[in-house]
Parts: structure tokens; sequence; C-alpha cells
């Protein structure tokens, strides 16, 4: 049996002076429950939804409406300077469940590919085994995208690409011996009592999973009609009638029916809500297909907003809100996929003021909506412009539970307790992010330096610098006029790397080795 962690809490943060002010006052005072000890957690995360998206953040640049998300807003705290640890879907979601920057693993760059192996090693305490051991019952629901151990047979694996490769008996066979099997590695193998959803919506296998194992055995390669035109990326096994409109439903069906099941039990729960929207395939569903009047990657936002809603709607019909704290946030910014050229030309900016999308070290890449609600504790209609990190949600959880966090664990993360609790302090010195291609960037304060090509140097030859105060768009590399600056950024980040970490502790070892500047030019996105 796994021991319990002692309460205690030995991780300080770190004051920095010189960050960003918190914005917006509280509300008026009001008659709001006392916050359980330990309160139900609901962990929602929109799949490439970008920070300009939501109109609580892009205000009149944002031309989808996004009702639910506002209200959300309304009741909690907007954080307007929050960032994924990786400006792409993998690194993102392993810094979020572990508290680690994705680039001290193997995946330096890039993403974990269809079929490809756990990102989480398995020794490695995870939030959701985090809540578990503190009594919380836990779930995920959704995009997975960290890997697992499908044991496809050496030789085989043309079989499981495109089409097969291969007459269809030898194919079938094949398919029948992986999916007639437990599946290892997956989310149950990391600290989650239960699990439904796809791996990659976009990628196969086209089928859900429940727990370790494929609801039904796909037998079928996805038809060429739901592939290409920002549906399906990659052909491979489905199962027969897979349609890629009803992913996005079944999980809101899956999540309403374990909130209601949540009603009178007396040990809390922690839900891991990891949407597949609004990423591709854009599958929007016959209610909002052409509702924005902006195109379908807009349409399936609004969809997503009204699948938020009926989850919180379901939270409250289980009378179950005001002891649950919720957290939104997105896994990275707007794909370059959802035509955001277009989008701007009518007037909707889904990276809001900054530059850059998915896959980039720019801020568009990386910053994200981070939304808090919790009665009697979050003050409603709030903002906190600090700068704080999807990586701080592990550090925050383990205080609010007065949890002990070992040296080997969530290595990079900060409570962000302080903040929730309204007071104005800055709770990191700095924040590492990730480009898709493994560019690193360091943010300081107000300076931000890219330490590689494509997002930021060009050429490769050396870092860019920023200063987000005087130009949030990035457009004037300060780096030769600010010599000493770029010099004192460097040093940071070679610290963090050789430290294996970048909080207070003992120091750990990287997975692999890191190199600060990434050498070679990115491929295209």
């Amino acid at each position: 049996m796994l021991p319990r962690l002692r309460i205690l809490v030995t991780r300080s943060a770190t004051w920095l002076a010189s960050c960003l002010l918190l914005v917006g006052a509280p509300a008026a005072a009001q008659e709001v429950p006392r916050a359980p000890a330990k309160p139900n957690v609901l962990l929602i995360v929109a799949d490439d939804l970008g920070w300009g998206d939501v109109g609580g953040y892009g205000g009149e640049r944002c031309k989808i409406p996004t009702p639910n998300l506002d209200r959300l807003a309304s009741q909690g705290l907007r954080f307007t300077d929050a960032h994924a640890a990786a400006a792409i879907c993998a690194p993102s979601r392993y810094a979020l469940l572990t508290g680690r920057y994705a680039w001290r693993t193997r995946l330096r760059a890039g993403n974990v590919e269809s079929w490809g192996k756990p990102l989480i090693a398995a020794d490695r305490l995870t939030l959701a085994e985090l809540a578990r051991r503190q009594g919380y019952r836990t779930a995920c629901i959704g995009k997975w995208h960290l890997g697992w151990d499908w044991r496809i047979p050496a030789g085989k694996e043309p079989f499981f690409r495109g089409r097969g490769g291969a007459q269809d008996e030898a194919r079938l066979a094949v398919w029948r011996e992986v999916f007639g099997r437990a599946i290892g590695g997956g989310p149950t193998t990391r600290g989650f009592d239960e699990y439904f959803g796809v791996d990659i919506p976009n990628h196969p296998p086209f089928c859900f999973l429940e727990n370790d194992r494929t609801v039904g055995v796909p037998t079928v390669p996805l038809p060429d009609s739901q592939l290409g035109e920002n549906l399906a990326s990659v052909g491979g096994p489905a199962i027969d009638g897979w349609k890629l409109e009803g992913v996005l439903p079944a999980l809101g069906d899956r999540a309403t029916r374990f909130l209601a099941a949540s009603k009178g039990r007396k040990e809390p729960f922690f839900l891991y809500l990891a949407s597949t929207a609004p990423h591709t395939p854009y599958a929007v569903n016959e209610p909002w297909r052409g509702k924005s009047g902006l195109g379908a990657y807009a349409d399936l936002v609004m969809e997503t907003d009204a699948w938020v809603g009926r989850v919180l709607a379901a939270l409250d019909e289980a009378g179950l809100a005001d002891s649950t704290l919720v957290i939104f946030s997105s896994d990275n910014g707007c794909a370059p996929v959802a035509g955001i050229d277009a989008l701007q030309a009518q007037g909707h900016f889904p990276s809001g003021p900054w530059r850059g999308r998915k896959q980039d070290a720019w801020e568009g890449g990386h910053r994200v909506p981070l939304i808090v609600r919790w009665p009697g504790v979050v003050a409603p209609g709030t903002t906190s412009a600090r700068l704080v990190g999807l990586v701080d949600v592990f550090a925050t959880f383990a205080s609010i539970l007065g949890a002990e966090l070992p040296a080997s664990v969530a290595e990079d993360s900060v409570s962000l307790l302080p903040i929730l609790r309204g007071e104005d302090v800055a709770v990191r010195e700095a924040l590492v992010s990730q480009s898709g291609s493994g560019v690193l960037a360091l943010r300081s304060g107000k300076w931000k330096a890219i330490f590689g090509p494509g997002s930021g140097a060009p050429d490769g030859s050396g870092p860019s610098l920023f200063d987000l105060e005087v130009d949030p768009s990035e457009t004037r590399d300060l780096a030769a006029a600010s010599v000493d600056e770029v010099q004192r950024l460097t040093r940071e980040l070679q610290r963090l790397i050789d430290l294996g970490r970048s909080t207070p502790g003992e120091p750990q070892k990287n997975d692999v080795s890191v190199e600060l500047r990434q050498s070679k030019t990115p491929k295209g996105k």
C-alpha cells in the first residue's frame, strides 16, 4: 500500500516585488459558505483554446460568445498572465499532472505520437495520485495524449497507420490481438481510479477507451470522408460507425454522470476533465454549426463553452458547487489550422494582443486563460496579473491539503494559494516555457528571453529579449541593447536546467541532457 503523505507544508513560496500588481478588487461582501478542508476539485482543460477566444479575456477583440466561461470568471478569479508550460499538447499536460517541466524528459521537442510510449514515469507522483493518497476519488475523462503501452507486435506497426498497408484479414487479426487485451501505462496506472475518453481525437485509434481497454474492438479503417479538411489528421483503426461529432457530447455525458453520482458521497472527488475541443477535428454538432458566423473553429468554441456550461450545471444540480474548487484553462494557444488570419480579418483575435499561436515561444503560444472559482476562499469577480503557470496547480493543491512534497516531486511547481486567498503577492521569480520545436523561453518579471530560432532569433545565433511591460506584442528585440540582462537570464535558465528543479530544495536530475539553446531551425508548423 502506498504511504500517506504527512500533513505538513515544507515548500515556501518565493516572492518577487517587481512583478505586476494584482488588479481588480474583491466583490462586495456577501454571505459565502465556508470552504471545506478537502474541497472537491474539478479541473477542466480545453484543447487549443486561445487566450483571446474567451470573451472575458479578448474583450472587444473577441467575437465569439462564451457566456458560460464569462459567468465562471465573474464567479471567481481570472488570471491574465497565466501560461501553459509548453505551446503544444503533450508536454503541457505532463507539466500540469506532474508539476515538472516536460523538457526535463525525453520529450525535448514535439508531441507524444500515436501509439507512443507513456511519458509519465511509472514511479512519478502525479496530481491524481496525490489526491488519491489524501482520500480522494479520482477520475480522468477526456483526452489523454500522454502515451500507453500498446504492445504492438514487432513488424506490425504498418497495420496501425493509414488504411493498414496489408490484406484486411491479416490487419484485422493484429487489431483484435492488440485491442482485445488490457492496455498498460494509461491513466489508471498514473493515479486515476477511473478513466473514459480518447487518446488523441484526430489520431487513431478511433474509439473510446475505458480504464485500460478499448470500448469495443476497432475493426475498420476510418472512412476517407472523416479524413482531412480539419477532421481526422491520420487514418487508422476505428470502431465501425465511429462519428467524430459524437466525441465531445459523450465526454459531457460521462462527466455529468460522474458528478451526479458524487452527490452525497463522503469522500471528495478529483475530476480531471480534458476536453477534446476546440482542437481538430472541427466536427461541430448541428446546433452549433454556422452559429458563430466566423467558421468551424469559432462554432466549435461556442460548442465547447456550452459543454462547460452543461458540466457546471450538473455540479449545481448535484448540490456540489459550494464545496468544489473549479479550475478552467487551456493546454496551449490557438492552432494555426483554425484559420487565424481569416478570423482576424473578421475582427476576432484568438491570441488577443499577444504575438504567436500554438507551437510558438511567443506569448500567443502558451499564454492561456486561467479561471479559478472556489466559494468561501476566492473572491468573485477578481483579476490577477501575477505571473503563474499551469505547472503550479500541483503545489497549489498540495498546499490546500497541507501535504508535504518530497524533493523528487513537482520540482517546478509553486503554490498559488496566497493569490487565491486574495493576497497581492508574486509567487514565482521566473517561469520557463517550451515551444513545439523545443525552444525554451524564460520569463523573469517584465523581461522575456527566447533561446532559439523560429519564435525568437531567426538564425538561432543568440537569444532574443523583450520587455513585455512596454512591448507586450514582442515586436522589439532588445538583446543587443541589453546585454547584461541577456546574460542574467541566460545564467538563470542554465541554473534551472542544472539544478533539475526551479523551486527551493534538493537538486534533482533531468531524465536527459538538456541544452539551453536549440541549434536547429524548427520545421514548419
